[in-house]
């Protein structure tokens, strides 16, 4: 399996970022792939998951901010559109699939 992530940057607090990671190898669906992220001497924290089609998770902190939707098409990718920011969302962002782990992308969120 391979997770290619991109969409990360420095926005300034209120803006948005969309971030989207790209999956191969995966035979079947692509239900429970997520997002984490991790700041700075913090742990790495899961963001949001895509359960299912009818069912998602956020972490509190983005609830209401942040939305995790899959492609429609046979792209197999995840998106993360995160509207919002804020200084405290900055970290590097990665996707997950089971074991399975992107190479991050930065998001800062500064003025």
């Amino acid at each position: 399996v391979q997770l290619v992530e991109s969409g990360g940057g420095l926005v300034q607090p209120g803006g948005s970022l969309r971030l989207s990671c790209v999956a191969s190898g995966i035979i079947g669906s692509i239900y429970g792939m997520g997002w984490y992220r991790q700041a700075p001497g913090k742990q790495r924290e899961l963001v949001a998951r895509y359960i299912s089609s009818s069912s998602t998770y956020y972490v509190d902190s983005v609830k209401g901010r942040f939305t995790i939707t899959i492609s429609r098409d046979s792209s197999r990718t995840v998106y993360l559109q995160m509207n919002s920011l804020k200084p405290e969302d900055t970290a590097v962002y990665y996707c997950n699939y089971g074991s399975d782990w992107g190479q991050g992308t930065q998001v800062t969120v500064s003025s």
